[in-house]
């Protein structure tokens, strides 16, 4: 425990030297902010410019609350994803790549404390930067489109962010099984996004997956998914991240006599 308090404050003074903890909720908020703020303006500011003969009006349905909501996560599920992998493709592939993990490697280490003291840190971030984003979304949602029952919300962001710590426990395994943080990357991100690209496509033929639980937590915003696959595909992306987590402290320890002295 001592161990993990140590490396874990290691670990948020590296973030807060690299300024993570606000350049990624930033991102965030911007992305969330720009949702609910274009689609309000988006007719004025096609009429603005726009070359329309005189007396033409756009008239354009007006998106639900939900929708506005929806569409936000709908952006993070690209732009937020290339965010989380460029802040932590190298958490550990880039410390063994500069050597800066040698000072840790000579001493007795507990790589369960050094891979969770990352993943806890990582985590508190990125979630933290995602609801902080979802409250500013909700916020100018309700100013302009009307507001979502509070409730609905609250689960809406309780199961995105579920999906969120998955991402970053897929990223930061991948850190530490790739030789340098441009593997990582690559490979993250071509998991993550193939996975979503088939159940996109194939999804149909099946209710329970990790990768359904971003479109569960969406449908929370109207009539909320059918219970019996929502706790399944939960339950089943707790476990899938249990046991990447696990592969990661592994790696981690298998690959420590990789690292550049």
């Amino acid at each position: 425990m001592t161990q993990f308090r140590v490396l874990f404050q290691k670990e948020w003074r590296e973030n807060v030297r690299n300024y993570k903890i606000l350049w990624i909720p930033l991102v965030f908020i911007l992305f969330a902010i720009l949702e609910p703020v274009t689609q309000y303006f988006l007719p004025q500011l096609l009429d603005s410019l726009g070359n329309l003969p005189d007396g033409a009006v756009i008239e354009f349905p007006e998106p639900s609350p939900g929708e506005i909501l929806a569409n936000i996560i709908g952006q993070y599920q690209f732009i937020g994803l290339l965010v989380l992998i460029l802040a932590y493709m190298g958490a550990v592939a880039g410390e063994r790549r500069s050597g800066t993990a040698t000072l840790l490697y000579v001493r007795p280490l507990s790589y369960g404390a050094y891979y969770m003291s990352k993943w806890v840190a990582a985590n508190l971030i990125a979630v933290g930067s995602v609801l902080f984003g979802l409250l500013a979304g909700y916020y100018y949602t309700a100013l302009f489109f009307g507001q979502v029952e509070i409730g609905s919300f609250l689960q809406f962001a309780g199961t995105y962010c579920l999906w969120i710590i998955l991402v970053v426990t897929v990223i930061l395994t991948a850190s530490a099984w790739m030789p340098n943080g441009g593997l990582a990357a690559a490979v993250s991100f071509v998991l993550l996004l193939f996975m979503q690209l088939v159940d996109g496509l194939l999804g149909a033929y099946w209710t329970v997956s990790p990768f359904k639980v971003p479109s569960y937590a969406a449908q929370w915003l109207w009539a909320g998914p059918e219970t019996g696959a929502y706790w399944w595909s939960v339950a089943i992306t707790v476990f899938l991240i249990v046991a990447i987590a696990a592969f990661g402290i592994w790696m981690s320890k298998k690959n420590a006599a990789k690292v550049k002295v």
